[in-house]
């Protein structure tokens, strides 16, 4: 022990002497920009993606920072920002040397290279701040939370007329949005990571009505979401009252907000973490579940159960058993997920479906934390039996009033190797399984591997894992990625993803399809300030072939190419500068269709003022060529609108600190397409050339 300490003890004073001069001069913790930062790690963006929930976990971590004197294997796994090998020598080294006293001493464990550290330094402390300080009762310890309880308001709305709100033409009968054109948001939370978490969250989309009707499950604002969610009361790590997520094995069965795919981070996100329950805080009306959960510990073994009883949405339809004697059933024929409840119709289709669910997972863990091993079972009953307009297509899809999925997922840790793994059956006798390894090959080179299997009958209801598709179902795949820093100032990224799908799809005529996907990415970071990377990304997907005038369908490749290049320069305090080109093209035998767009980013600090500024020209020639970059927006908000078609995008960000507990942000966006005399279609549908909207948003902290 004495050997150990003395070992420790050289080793902190001689990593503290070699960042002395590049840190010594920032705190501990800096701040950090959490747009910027996610930008940077994942600039390959998704237009489906959950931001919001990815924003959340950081904001919380930021706030409430990670005490790496404590954090388990998933807990680092989660950041996204550690290999398997960082992670791997950290627990060596706190197993060996014990607690760290100082966050510089990170610079004393192998393969934490500079860049790393201030990475993670606005995520983590080594200072246990207490969640029982004093032994203080959980309701002080609420009252007494100042450093992230808040309450946010938040008006948007689109400037221009939609024909959703104009007059009904006389004689006509159309639909029309029964609302008002504002969208309303409020949300009230008080948490500290790892101790509670308290809120509620309220949304009124624009063409909503703000009304009292239980006749239509209508209380008000149109979306309610609230949680009470505590951890580490005595033997229970978790419980959660209302609404909540789980993370479970890689998601196969049960997935949370937190959870990234194929993108430009290559390697660590192919494995989901073990995360098990997790609070819900986002305005996404169809991905959680509403009632109870706990984890409950009893040795090296982590049960969980939970519950649910959630109304969803869908319009019930009738149809005859027996003609003769009168007999009939209702049914739906799809669940609706939109959310969206601003025509009569959509009104009608509120929360007509009753769904029941019940879960429980067995979680084991080795004594060194090197296994783990869990099974799940996961029963989910509906009210109203799903029936679906019957295609060839989607002959396997779920028809029926009950599921039920059972499944086992292990991870292993061995030397430089993790290994990962889930598979589960649902009660059609379908199979889905993902299999994948981590590897650090040496400290500047890192692999992922992964294999992924769904058949077309396979049901998850609540799953998110690897998929080409927006769901486990009918795929079969097979992933190879690699990062590489052959420099110290250069990282090369690149993945290979080969995909089929054994049944039709969806704009698939046939059977066995195939596909493939690629990305390479390079970055060279010029400084602390000045980063750039160049990148291309192919996708090729067998489809049915385009503008097709025979009665057959002809299935045929089709190839889409996406180019980026992006320059970043941030200054320590005022001036920060964002210029990406993106370039794409779309190729499939009757030709070659093109779209770019070229984005100008600007963002000033000064005092108690931040202004953020863009403007971007883009030009596509269709619904394949659309460009999606990730825009700046409120806090707790994320904006990636599709550029599509020819014009301008603009936008203006104003965010005014009044006092510590006083923040305020004004937004103003605009599209402007100069060849064209409408926008959009339907009832969304704008006369003119321009769309624009604005947003205000203040934040009260307590």
């Amino acid at each position: 022990m004495r050997k150990n300490n003395l070992l420790k003890s050289l080793r902190l004073i001689l990593s503290f002497f070699s960042i002395y001069t590049t840190l010594a001069q920032t705190p501990n913790r800096p701040e950090i920009d959490l747009d910027a930062f996610i930008i940077d790690l994942f600039p390959q963006q998704k237009e489906d993606l959950n931001y919001e929930a990815i924003y959340e976990t950081l904001f919380q971590l930021y706030r409430n920072p990670l005490n790496l004197n404590t954090a388990k294997r998933e807990d680092l796994e989660s950041l996204f920002i550690l290999s398997q090998a960082q992670i791997n020598h950290f627990l060596k080294y706190r197993e060996q040397f014990g607690n760290l006293l100082t966050l510089y001493e990170l610079q004393a464990i192998p393969e934490f290279d500079l860049l790393t550290i201030q990475r993670l330094l606005p995520f983590v402390t080594v200072i246990d701040e207490g969640i029982n300080v004093g032994g203080q009762p959980l309701w002080k310890r609420i009252l007494n939370e100042k450093e992230n309880h808040y309450l946010i308001l938040r008006i948007d709305r689109v400037l221009e007329q939609r024909r959703g709100f104009l007059p009904v033409p006389e004689g006509a009968t159309p639909q029309r949005y029964l609302g008002t054109p504002e969208r309303l948001y409020a949300r009230y939370r008080v948490s500290h990571i790892n101790d509670f978490s308290l809120g509620f969250t309220l949304e009124k989309d624009s063409g909503e009505q703000l009304v009292w009707d239980p006749s239509t499950n209508r209380y008000g604002f149109d979306f309610l979401s609230y949680h009470a969610f505590f951890q580490n009361k005595g033997k229970f790590k978790a419980i959660a009252l209302g609404d909540y997520q789980l993370q479970i094995g890689q998601g196969l069965l049960m997935s949370a907000g937190f959870v990234m795919g194929k993108g430009s981070e290559t390697v660590t996100t192919m494995k989901r973490p073990h995360l098990g329950i997790r609070p819900y805080t986002s305005v996404l009306e169809s991905v959680f579940l509403r009632g109870a959960a706990a984890t409950y510990q009893i040795g090296r073994f982590d049960i969980t159960g939970f519950a649910s009883r959630i109304r969803r949405d869908g319009n019930i339809l009738t149809t005859d058993i027996d003609t003769l004697a009168g007999f009939v059933e209702n049914f739906v024929a799809t669940i609706q997920s939109t959310g969206f409840r601003r025509t009569q119709s959509e009104i009608n289709a509120k929360g007509n479906i009753l769904e029941n669910t019940l879960g429980t997972n067995i979680a084991y863990s080795s004594k060194d934390k090197n296994l783990q091993l869990g099974t799940t079972f996961v029963y989910t009953q509906y009210s109203v039996p799903l029936r679906r307009i019957e295609r060839n297509y989607n002959q396997y899809e779920f028809n029926g009033s009950e599921n039920y999925n059972i499944g086992i997922h292990f991870n292993r840790n061995w030397q430089n190797f993790n290994f990962f793994g889930e598979a589960a059956q649902s009660k059609s006798r379908g199979r889905g399984a993902v299999l994948g390894t981590i590897v650090s090959l040496a400290p500047n080179v890192e692999m992922a591997m992964h294999l992924r299997s769904y058949d077309r009958n396979f049901h998850t209801f609540f799953g998110s894992p690897i998929s080409e598709g927006s769901r486990p179902i009918n795929e079969r795949g097979i992933y190879w990625g690699i990062k590489i820093a052959p420099f110290k100032k250069v990282q090369f990224n690149a993945y290979y993803d080969k995909f089929s799908f054994p049944w039709l799809r969806f704009g698939v005529d046939a059977v066995n399809s195939q596909g493939s996907e690629y990305l390479a990415r390079i970055t060279y970071q010029f400084s602390k300030k000045i980063s750039v990377f160049a990148q291309i990304r192919e996708q090729i997907r067998e489809q049915n072939q385009k503008n097709n005038t025979t009665n057959l369908n002809f299935v045929r490749p089709a190839t889409r190419r996406n180019y980026m290049f992006d320059v970043n320069y941030r200054s320590e305090k005022i001036f920060s500068m964002h210029s990406r080109v993106q370039y794409s093209t779309f190729y499939q035998t009757l030709g070659v269709t093109h779209g770019f767009v070229v984005v100008q980013d600007l963002g000033l600090d000064y005092k108690k003022w931040h202004f953020d500024m863009r403007f971007a020209s883009f030009d596509t020639d269709d619904f394949d060529n659309r460009q999606y970059v990730t825009e700046r927006d409120v806090l707790f908000s994320f904006s990636i609108p599709a550029y599509s078609g020819r014009g301008l995008r603009t936008y203006f960000m104003l965010r005014y600190q009044f006092t510590h507990k006083l923040d305020l942000w004004l937004r103003y966006a605009r599209f402007d397409f100069p060849n064209q005399t409408s926008i959009g279609s339907g009832l969304e549908q704008i006369q003119g050339s321009t769309r624009s909207d604005i947003k205000v948003q203040m934040r009260i902290k307590f």
